[in-house]
């Protein structure tokens, strides 16, 4: 049976883990926000570069190998990000829950490493 300090302390404990997680979590998303931005600034770059070359082309064939080369360059690049905004998206987790682990583990609760 619970004492009142017992109770006091897990209550404290509780609240400690709270602010720790949310503060994991405001970091994470942060570096989440920061990676679309810097996506998004480099697809707007390469989409603008790629339409001064296929404007700059003589041919329509030259137009194709230029859009051809686009869209390959912005197929890779898209599931490159999307990888790493998904392992940044699970770092985040991981972080936000790692505080809560020691009061978990008092009442017998394992987490997944």
């Amino acid at each position: 049976m619970f004492k009142f300090d017992q109770f006091q302390t897990f209550g404290k404990d509780g609240y400690e883990a709270f602010t720790a997680s949310a503060s994991a979590a405001t970091k994470g998303y942060q570096a989440i926000a920061q990676e679309y931005v810097d996506y998004s600034r480099k697809t707007i770059e390469k989409g603008s570069q790629a339409a001064e070359k296929a404007f700059a082309t003589k041919s329509l064939d030259q137009v194709l190998e230029v859009q051809q080369s686009y869209a390959k360059d912005a197929y890779e690049t898209f599931v490159g990000q999307a990888s790493k905004l998904g392992e940044l998206y699970v770092a985040t987790a991981k972080d936000m829950f790692k505080p809560f682990e020691a009061n978990l583990s008092a009442f017998g609760v394992k987490l997944p490493k």
